[in-house]
């Protein structure tokens, strides 16, 4: 057989492969993460290399119906995620071909231009500056994680899982759940007590997911998942989170979807929150290919944004000064910072809960990410985060609270500089609005410590006519 993909570690100093046909959440020899790498030439000949391709299916998506179509390569171009199949042939691995690709219409998110919202960011639209959001809340699952999914859920497809788990903060957990219900594959869900939003939980739930509450945080959540999926075969879990690195060739399509919305132009910067770091990973390793295919001769700038209460990755970077270094970054301080954090008992906490985790897995990737995309991390307090999410909703769209932290970050690095008022910028917004209400209310309800600036509180009013009338056009 032709060998179009494999697994290959991404420590320079092993650089072991595997086969797409093993389930590994991280080399075997060395224990360092790993990467799906393609044979280009065989994947996708040099001759077929367009954007043209894409363009086509995505000119009549919007008509398609997965539930109805009559072909599955109808059912793939309605997705957002597999209608740039090319760039993530691992599936040409599989038994049956492309019929094995899972699908449920995921990926159907839009770029959307806010002027408004850049001029109150400091943009000078007027001259060229423009913001755009990139919304993954019109996911079937409400976030950007059903991009990774669909992914995943092919290989486990591919290598016929048996049952399908993951460790949350809420967003894998309800796109899992989604997933495993659409496929009849018994699904695990691990969660920290206390430590997930009920919008999320209530999806979980809703979808048949066995969820577990355990009696810690997610980071203890994840290394209880990993150790069941690496050390008990009798339990027999394929792992969905985004140590998978399945899972993120799915997150890759993210960044296609805005550069085809800006009719494949490369913007100047991508700004996305940071938590578990999948998605600023997924996207440096897209870029990356992208030029090595010659689809495009530079590479936008990468902003990752960390609450100031899950801000490791920020302290690894710019407070120790670790870098890829062409993947021979500095594992001792990293695993210093790691221990100095479980020594004080420093534990992550923000309202931000898409983002609340202390040890990011993908951090190496994430590292080398910015390598790639000459990056910057920077971090936002929560009641910035807050009056931000609140301000996207201002302009249209309501978003998770971890969302907020993609536009605050834009107007920091606006005050600094480095983001120039002409510059295009594209935020990333992860999650819907309904994600965590919770918050949204309390917000225009004055209950938390910050400005309050776009708070919109309800105004209670007697039942009484004229009472009611004051109250419209006070």
């Amino acid at each position: 057989m032709t060998i179009i993909a494999h697994q290959r570690c991404i420590d320079p100093d092993c650089a072991a492969e595997f086969g797409v046909d093993r389930v590994l959440t991280a080399c075997p020899g060395c224990g360092a993460m790993l990467d799906v790498v393609y044979d280009w030439d065989r994947a996708w000949p040099k001759a077929d290399r367009s954007f043209e391709v894409f363009e086509r299916r995505g000119s009549t998506f919007g008509a398609r119906n997965p539930a109805g179509a009559d072909s599955t390569d109808a059912a793939l171009d309605f997705s957002g995620v597999w209608r740039f199949r090319e760039l993530l042939p691992f599936w040409m691995h599989a038994p049956n071909g492309a019929t094995d690709i899972v699908t449920v219409g995921e990926g159907r998110t839009n770029l959307q231009r806010a002027d408004a919202l850049a001029s109150e960011l400091g943009m000078d639209t007027t001259a060229g500056g423009r913001v755009y959001l990139q919304y993954e809340g019109y996911n079937p699952s409400g976030s950007f994680k059903d991009n990774g999914m669909t992914a995943a859920f092919t290989h486990a497809r591919m290598v016929d899982a048996k049952r399908v788990a993951c460790a949350s903060t809420g967003n894998t957990s309800a796109s899992l759940a989604l997933y495993a219900s659409m496929t009849g594959i018994p699904a695990y869900v691990f969660v920290g007590e206390g430590k997930i939003a009920f919008g999320k939980l209530s999806q979980a739930l809703d979808y048949g997911a066995r969820t577990l509450q355990v009696a810690g945080d997610f980071d203890a959540c994840l290394a209880r998942v990993r150790e069941i999926a690496d050390t008990r075969p009798d339990v027999g879990v394929y792992l969905m989170n985004s140590v998978n690195p399945f899972r993120l060739e799915g997150q890759k399509t993210i960044m296609l979807r805005i550069l085809e919305g800006l009719n494949w132009n490369v913007p100047d910067w991508i700004v996305v929150p940071g938590g578990n770091l999948g998605n600023s990973s997924a996207f440096g390793k897209a870029f990356s290919e992208l030029r090595e295919l010659g689809l495009i001769d530079r590479v936008p700038r990468l902003a990752i944004i960390n609450a100031a209460g899950a801000r490791t990755l920020d302290r690894v970077v710019n407070g120790l000064g670790v870098t890829w270094n062409g993947g021979r970054y500095d594992k001792a301080k990293v695993a210093g910072e790691f221990e100095r954090m479980d020594r004080e008992g420093e534990r992550a906490k923000t309202v931000a809960s898409a983002i609340e985790i202390n040890r990011p897995v993908n951090l190496p990737k994430a590292l080398r990410a910015i390598e790639v995309m000459n990056g910057v991390v920077r971090v936002a307090d929560d009641e910035t985060i807050v009056e931000h999410k609140a301000l996207v909703g201002r302009f249209g769209f309501g978003c998770e609270p971890a969302s907020g932290a993609s536009v605050a970050g834009v107007r920091l690095l606006r005050a600094e500089g480095l983001i120039k008022p002409t510059d295009t910028v594209a935020c990333v917004l992860t999650g819907h609005q309904l994600k965590d209400p919770d918050v949204t209310v309390g917000y225009h309800r004055g209950e938390r410590t910050g400005p309050n600036v776009h708070a919109n509180a309800p105004i209670p009013v007697a039942d009484d006519l004229d009472a009611i009338v004051r109250a419209m056009l006070a």
